[in-house]
């Protein structure tokens, strides 16, 4: 992997992990599909001109069908899938309506299945990798984030039994699960709660927040690795040790 004959597919590449995510594998010469909901917010980025960009809803299950067929199209098949795609929304339970419940697990779970099982037959041919992005939220739970919580879990548990299951086919799928990462939707939130970057990053024993760069590296060292399955890597600077 890693030549000019490499493609890879990144869903949620408009912003944030997903799109410091295209970034490197660019850089590291492989072709690269960005998938979004939104053509201008890709076309906000200087991704413009180096990737190709795919507008499509990973909710859907023939968004997800025409994404791979879309790529192989383009590029003549499919090395890596990394899935990025994801919502945050936090809330007690008790104030945790249905919409909100089924957007969330529509978006990080069955969007993340769903875009595994189109890449599966391209996959096979190349020996490939899928690469997930769950959360450390996902390995311990959270505070008022209960659906999400469970929403990366389920990514969790689908790394692990996808990598049993594909091996065979020599098809490799772990997963990230990053800490709190320094993106504008974090800034947000922290906007939005009244709380400070420097009382987040207290939390963590290296005594800030993580990138997307950083959480990007991981994801491309885990797509190249070529006898490491299943693996969950923590990219959260020592929070759930």
């Amino acid at each position: 992997m890693g030549s000019t004959e490499s493609t890879v597919v990144v869903t949620g590449g408009t912003s944030g992990i997903g799109l410091a995510a295209a970034k490197i594998f660019l850089s590291k010469g492989f072709n690269c599909v960005v998938v979004g909901r939104s053509r201008a917010r890709f076309e906000a980025t200087d991704l413009v001109g180096r990737a190709e960009f795919i507008a499509a809803d990973v909710r859907k299950v023939e968004d997800c069908e025409r994404i791979i067929s879309a790529a192989v199209k383009i590029f003549g098949g499919v090395n890596v899938l990394v899935n990025s795609a994801g919502i945050y929304r936090e809330g007690a339970i008790t104030s945790t309506d249905e919409k909100t419940f089924d957007e969330i697990f529509s978006t990080n779970a069955k969007g993340t299945f769903f875009m595994a099982r189109a890449a599966v037959d391209e996959l096979r041919k190349t020996h490939g990798a899928i690469v997930n992005v769950a959360s450390d939220a996902g390995l311990r739970g959270n505070y008022f984030c209960a659906a999400y919580s469970a929403s990366k879990g389920a990514v969790v548990a689908l790394t692990r039994s996808l990598a049993l299951e594909l091996a065979s086919l020599q098809v490799r799928v772990n997963c990230v699960a990053p800490g709190d990462v320094l993106t504008p939707l974090t800034l947000k939130q922290l906007k939005d709660s009244g709380e400070r970057v420097e009382d987040l990053a207290k939390l963590y024993p290296l005594g800030r927040i993580g990138t997307a760069e950083e959480v990007a590296e991981a994801i491309y060292f885990l797509s190249t690795a070529s006898f490491i399955t299943g693996a969950i890597l923590s990219v959260d600077g020592g929070l759930t040790c």
